[in-house]
């Protein structure tokens, strides 16, 4: 005999990292309240995990989320969440993006040794990342304040980043403050990259719950999670990366923030940087207009800004831009 539909357990597709279950963890405890279903996680191994080469070799686009997807589309899983910036821009017709919660810090931060700050640390210092937008940045930046670094690419999960500062490897690394809130380690930062010094990868810092198109039920109860603030901006940053055609690992920060008067937001201000990994070259523009109240309008945002870039060169800056 089958279990009644509504006390079934709903089970959530996450991936195996100690980050991925603390978020997942989060959002199964929301679901179930929403919904009085209990929650389980379904472990899943994606490429992105096992895979040893460096982001901006495997492509970047989709590596952790592939895996995720396909047992949503086989009902292995009834819904999966995912770190926003790992999604690719094009969203599949059989999947539906039920819930953007409100977002964590999207800012950059800095682990480094002997708890300095980015701008303190030594001439030479050797900082780890594998971001080409990282490092594109904090190359910018270093050249014109006349600081002295080198950006070196590294992989793995915070233990391991945060391991190779402790080990004497490096003097820094670079990490995202939302999953060092996640897994309880912020007090391990030792300096917060202001976005005006680095623009995070857009969607920083915001979860995607994805379901089955089809489960009208289940996206309805997930809808509740929804913040339409954090999924109007996270929609124009990701409009501006797709229109730059670039995939996750390019160079490319973006960031809407709402420009607020007292407790009324206003408008939505959107930032776009895209720049050469050694930070010779950048070209970073922002806009500001009315908070879009439809999808379309967020879309239309980033995108603006995208041909503004494109017109001002944005293009030969990518490296991964074939035509």
């Amino acid at each position: 005999m089958t279990e009644p539909h509504a006390t079934r357990a709903l089970r959530l597709g996450t991936r195996r990292s100690k980050l991925a279950m603390a978020q997942s963890g989060q959002v199964a405890q929301a679901v179930s309240q929403v919904t009085g279903r209990p929650v389980e996680l379904v472990e899943i191994t994606t490429y992105g995990d096992v895979s040893r080469a460096h982001l901006a070799q495997i492509g970047g686009t989709g590596v952790f989320v592939t895996a995720l997807r396909d047992a949503l589309v086989r009902g292995e899983v009834d819904f999966a969440v995912h770190s926003l910036k790992d999604l690719p821009t094009a969203q599949p017709e059989e999947l539906a993006l039920a819930a953007v919660p409100v977002r964590e810090d999207p800012r950059d931060v800095i682990v480094a040794r002997d708890a300095l700050k980015f701008t303190d640390l030594p001439r030479g210092a050797r900082i780890g990342t594998g971001s080409p937008r990282r490092m594109a940045q904090l190359n910018a930046y270093a050249r014109g304040h006349g600081l002295d670094i080198e950006t070196v690419p590294i992989r793995g999960n915070v233990d391991t980043r945060i391991g190779y500062v402790r080990d004497g490897e490096l003097d820094a690394v670079v990490l995202a403050a939302a999953g060092l809130n996640r897994i309880g380690r912020i007090d391990e930062v030792t300096d917060f990259l202001s976005v005006d010094t680095v623009l995070p990868a857009p969607g920083q810092g915001a979860l995607a719950i994805e379901c089955a198109a089809d489960n009208a039920e289940l996206i309805a109860a997930l809808a509740e999670l929804d913040d339409p603030f954090t999924r109007a901006a996270v929609t124009a940053e990701r409009s501006l990366l797709a229109a730059l055609e670039a995939g996750c690992s390019a160079p490319v920060g973006a960031l809407a923030d709402l420009l607020a008067d007292g407790q009324i937001v206003k408008e939505m201000r959107l930032r776009g940087v895209v720049g050469t990994t050694d930070g010779t070259r950048t070209v970073q523009l922002s806009t500001t207009g009315p908070v879009p109240d439809t999808h379309d309008g967020a879309v239309a945002l980033g995108r603006a800004l995208a041909t503004e870039m494109l017109t001002q060169g944005a293009a030969g800056l990518m490296g991964e831009r074939a035509h």
